[in-house]
């Protein structure tokens, strides 16, 4: 069955056109709703405002109203608000060009709301003494919808070439016609105005790489196979670009066409350039590095499976440690059980390591110390899968430090060694230092006896007396300690402590010493101090040696008093400064620059290791230690100390 074509305006005009003769005044109506009525269109007919003078049922219910509804209404009603100006324009150039057809495009609203496109087809025709608009509009919504459709398509596809950076092309290889996307204009930087051509888009590609290039399309041309090349685009600011073309090789009645893709793969060349630079910067690092790397696996029972063969991994090629765990070749295994329990629960946990240090044999057989660290690795689920790391021979710098042990080890018996040798020097000292306190306690034990003996007893008197005596006996005790910790060989100690107080109780110890030596002491004290983290003993022992070398620096002194200074202040540097002066015979440069040597010393029966020993305590300490001679008489002994 044909489907009938909608009557034009024209043809509706001319179906409704009165005839000749008599006929009833209202016949002309009757036609024009015979003719409205019985067309499959909406059919409108207005005055030159816009009234609706009639419509057909078709069209009022296609609308969803009634025709009585639409009657003596302005048709613009039947329009969305924005396009009813447009509308109203187009009525205007009917009733000026009368006779003359207009077609137009625009939304109209049904009663309910919704809206449809429609293709209007209007025309002036004169009705009497007015001119009348006939239209014929035909519902266009759903070619609409899917004109709407391919444009938001179209749209979508350039945004995500524009995001993408991939651009489309066509080429006919029989007529060479060439048809870009906009994004493939945006690549090589055309005007998108200008028609592409194969011989533009070649002066665009890097003069390196076009004959490459042209070879590659006309190989493919020929046998009629797909591209897939990558090329670089020389711009016009000189910069580079990298592309990726690929297309799809199809048979046509014109001949071969291809259909592609061309890809900016710039920012990917230059990431994978710059993942190229930093493998070789890590491979350079790892190769000239003292460390070499290791792997092992989750499913090998803390078995190795990879170490690189390392110039500086003495003894442990990979050949002999792949597949086995580090505890199967390691040489102290049974010598530091405990240690290889706690790393073996640190891997079985799943935990980082660092620093670990175990003792292997080497091809000769002799022992090297290896320091390991690892990191244990979990994929993106978080499943453990292994351990990476890095080891180290650390054989010097253990051995080195061993011997550092050791070294200290021989200064500290030293140390006490002539500690004792000091304290057999000052016997004398240390013994009239205890007789004080024992013959005062000696002397009130008497008195507190004569108080209680009268009648009647002075008891106010005799508790005095005891106190005293509880006093001499506490500075006693306090001496005898302070000797014994002298005496006693211990580990260093380091605590905070005052250094007006520590050199008071050593003038004290040496008191007899300045006695018997006619030698005075003035000490000038900086009050309120910080105090200085040390070990008590040994900085005693340090002090001891300073003011026992100054008091025989003043022995041949007999024109002068025998006077040593003691000071004690803060530097701008924030450091405790003690000072000890003695106004003796003083030394000379070249002496000076030997004076904390070991093993160097003025004097016949010295043994050169005073001075030696106190350098390396005040610089265990943090600190340093120096001596000068003083500008009149005597040297300067200055120890610095940092504050806790």
């Amino acid at each position: 069955m044909k489907r009938s074509r909608p009557t034009s305006v024209r043809g509706l005009a001319a179906q409704a056109k009165p005839r000749r003769g008599k006929h009833h005044p209202h016949t002309s109506e009757w036609e024009w709703r015979e003719v409205f009525e019985h067309t499959p269109v909406m059919y409108f007919m207005i005055d030159a405002v816009g009234t609706v003078l009639n419509v057909n049922a078709l069209g009022a219910a296609q609308l969803g109203y009634s025709v009585t509804d639409l009657i003596g209404r302005s048709v613009l009603t039947t329009f969305l608000q924005e396009d009813r100006e447009f509308v109203r324009n187009r009525f205007a150039d009917c009733v000026r060009t009368v006779d003359r057809s207009h077609t137009w495009e625009v939304r109209k609203v049904r009663k309910n709301g919704s809206v449809l496109w429609v293709r209007e087809n209007a025309r002036g025709v004169r009705g009497g003494d007015r001119v009348l608009i006939l239209i014929a509009c035909e519902d266009i919504t759903e070619r609409k919808q899917t004109e709407n459709a391919l444009k938001q398509n179209e749209a979508y596809l350039a945004r995500a070439q524009e995001l993408s950076r991939t651009g489309s092309f066509g080429w006919n290889a029989a007529t060479n016609e060439v048809i870009w996307s906009r994004e493939t204009y945006q690549i090589y930087q055309f005007d998108p105005t200008e028609k592409p051509t194969r011989e533009r888009n070649y002066q665009r590609i890097h003069p390196e790489d076009r004959a490459f290039t042209r070879k590659t399309i006309e190989l493919a041309s020929r046998s009629g196979k797909d591209l897939s090349f990558e090329h670089r685009l020389l711009m016009p600011d000189g910069s580079v670009k990298y592309a990726r073309v690929l297309a799809r090789a199809s048979r046509s009645a014109s001949g071969l066409e291809y259909v592609g893709a061309v890809m900016d793969i710039t920012a990917a060349k230059e990431a994978e350039q710059k993942l190229r630079e930093s493998e070789q910067r890590f491979r350079d690092y790892v190769e000239t590095a003292s460390d070499w790397y290791w792997v092992w696996e989750s499913d090998r029972d803390h078995r190795l499976t990879r170490m690189m063969d390392h110039p500086n991994a003495v003894g442990l090629a990979s050949s002999s440690v792949i597949g086995h765990p580090r505890w199967e070749f390691a040489s102290d295994i049974e010598s530091e059980p405990e240690k290889w329990q706690q790393h073996r629960a640190t891997l079985d946990a799943h935990l980082p390591f660092r620093d670990f240090v175990y003792r292997v044999i080497n091809r000769t057989g002799a022992s090297i110390y290896v320091r390991a660290s690892g990191k244990p690795i979990f994929d993106a689920s978080g499943n453990f899968v292994g351990y990476r790391g890095v080891e180290s021979d650390i054989s010097v710098a253990y051995r080195a430090d061993q011997a550092e042990r050791d070294l200290r080890k021989a200064q500290l018996e030293l140390a006490h060694v002539m500690r004792l040798t000091t304290l057999g020097e000052l016997t004398a000292s240390i013994a009239h230092e205890i007789n004080q306190p024992l013959t005062a306690v000696t002397t009130n034990a008497d008195a507190c006896i004569r108080w209680l003996c009268r009648e009647p007893p002075e008891l106010d008197e005799a508790r005095r007396s005891v106190k005293r005596i509880i006093d001499d006996s506490n500075r006693a005790s306090e001496v005898i300690q302070r000797i014994r910790a002298l005496a006693k060989k211990t580990d260093i100690e380091k605590v905070p402590l005052d250094i007006n107080d520590l050199v008071k109780e050593v003038v004290a110890l040496v008191q007899r010493e300045l006695v018997s030596h006619a030698v005075s002491v003035r000490m000038e004290e900086a009050p309120a101090l910080t105090r200085t983290l040390g070990d008590r003993v040994q900085l005693q022992q340090v002090m001891i040696n300073l003011i026992m070398n100054g008091i025989e620096a003043m022995e041949s002194v007999v024109d002068r008093s025998r006077e040593l200074v003691i000071r004690s202040c803060k530097d701008d540097g924030g450091q405790l400064i003690v000072t000890v002066a003695d106004c003796g015979t003083g030394i000379s440069p070249e002496v000076a620059e030997h004076l904390f040597d070991p093993f160097f010393t003025t004097k016949s029966g010295g043994l050169g290791m005073g001075l030696s020993i106190c350098r390396s305590i005040v610089e265990a300490h943090g600190g340093r230690i120096s001596a000068r001679r003083n500008d009149g008489v005597g040297t300067t002994f200055q120890v610095a100390l940092p504050v806790a």
